[in-house]
């Protein structure tokens, strides 16, 4: 079963879908798209702030990747816990005035002289108040911090703040490549044939899965240009967003399609509805997600799309109580991805629809999340040694397009401080071999290229 649902993922993603094309000199481009009859422009996102670049050196690939093997080995880490939703019966003008008073996220923390000679014991020493703040501000931007710039540094510093890690929520969907497995350290994207792709703003998390936090790394930053770390807080958003347009999304809820097959339309049913039911039990449990088959949502004929259970767009804050903008529409809804720098193919663009009707969002409404996340987005220059240090539920991520090598990572983190929520599963190892063969594939891709979308 493994090698079928490989080789019909595989399958999915030709080569076909991807055209080679010269390096980019501007953010402004035109391609085709699936969803609308005229061709968009896409114009590269606005940012509330942008930090300047300090151009701080960093350590070589040799020295940054050397992983301290004295140290017991992480991979048989923690599952991903299960999300925790709590969204029933909120009110949206209160929750908005709550989501207002929340202090501005994230919180930089910048590192002296006596700070970097104290090494790890800076971040043992000073872990109850760190904690505290993560909790308070959603997000810790250290920056200037000498421990780390290495993979051994960066995981004492999470040692020492007694965080506990665990599986990226996608882990098994073969999307997530380890930097370091031993260490709990997850590359992120940095694929070069997927720099030219702007990832929008998200929390990882699925329906089904949500980390609790997230340690953002960087090792090396873009060697020639871009690449920023964007962050934004869910309060903020929340309490930006227009009335009108959280209390339709709230009422209507929301699904998110994370990938496409597109079969020949004039097939007939009996072979649509086989290869629908093949996809069903060979593909779709290799995500863990709780997902239904669904053809032609978008409104392309023939097209299978694989879509999430309906999700409220606002969640209360498991520890907190406060009520945050907790969803991905952001990142995926497509028009705002035919909007803006995007490099995947078709088999993995998404799309998010209202739940009672599986309509795509209107443009009005995306429009209105792209205006409220984006204002509230700090772009933020991380280089050689800086962490982010993030609360999953509370603040969102991603990351600008970019030129040139790039090398920054990941670490996940459970509840360390609550087992019932963490749960009590360990790794599935079995699960790994799809993983690796996903991540080969994709590092076969060219380094510049755009997807056909047509």
């Amino acid at each position: 079963m493994k090698v079928t649902a490989t080789a019909l993922l595989l399958t999915l993603a030709s080569a076909s879908a991807f055209a080679p094309i010269a390096s980019r000199t501007t953010l402004s481009t035109k391609l085709a798209s699936t969803v609308e009859k005229t061709t968009p422009e896409r114009i590269a996102p606005d940012a509330g702030y942008e930090p300047e670049w300090e151009d701080r050196e960093g350590l070589s690939p040799e020295e940054f990747m050397d992983s301290d093997m004295s140290k017991p080995d992480l991979s048989g880490m923690w599952e991903c816990p299960l999300t925790r939703w709590d969204s029933a019966g909120i009110d949206i003008v209160k929750a908005q005035k709550e989501a207002k008073k929340m202090p501005h996220c994230p919180l930089e923390v910048r590192a002296s002289a006596a700070d970097n000679a104290m090494g790890a014991e800076y971040f043992s020493k000073n872990r109850d108040k760190l904690r505290a703040d993560l909790l308070k501000y959603g997000a810790i931007w250290f920056r200037g911090f000498d421990l780390m710039k290495s993979v051994a540094g960066n995981r004492e510093m999470h040692e020492a703040l007694a965080l506990e890690p665990c599986l990226d929520p996608l882990h098994s969907s073969g999307l997530r490549k380890f930097a370091s497995e031993r260490d709990a350290l997850y590359e992120e994207v940095n694929k070069p044939s997927l720099r030219g792709h702007y990832i929008g703003l998200h929390s990882e998390s699925t329906a089904k899965r949500t980390a609790a936090y997230a340690a953002f790394v960087c090792f090396q930053r873009a060697t020639e240009s871009g690449g920023r770390f964007l962050v934004a807080d869910g309060s903020a958003i929340l309490a930006e967003l227009k009335t009108s347009t959280l209390e339709k999304l709230y009422n209507r809820k929301i699904r998110i399609s994370v990938s496409n097959l597109d079969i020949p339309p004039a097939l007939p049913d009996v072979v649509k509805e086989g290869i629908k039911g093949l996809v069903d039990v060979a593909v779709a449990p290799k995500f863990d997600m709780d997902l239904e088959m669904i053809y032609e949502s978008d409104g392309k004929p023939g097209r299978l799309q694989a879509v999430e259970t309906a999700e409220p767009p606002i969640n209360r804050h498991p520890v907190t109580g406060v009520p945050v903008w907790f969803n991905n529409s952001h990142n995926h809804a497509r028009k705002l991805r035919d909007r803006r720098p995007c490099g995947v193919p078709e088999v993995g663009m998404t799309e998010v629809f209202y739940a009672d009707n599986m309509e795509p969002l209107d443009l009005e409404d995306c429009a209105e999340i792209k205006r409220a996340s984006e204002k509230h987005i700090t772009a933020l220059s991380m280089e050689p040694g800086d962490v982010l240090l993030v609360d999953n539920y509370r603040a969102l991520h991603g990351r600008d397009v970019f030129q040139g090598d790039r090398f920054h990572a990941v670490t996940w983190f459970t509840w360390d401080q609550n087992p019932e929520w963490r749960g009590d599963e360990r790794r599935i190892v079995e699960k790994n071999a799809f993983n690796q063969a996903i991540n080969q594939m994709m590092d076969w891709l060219p380094k510049d290229f755009e997807s056909d979308q047509s």
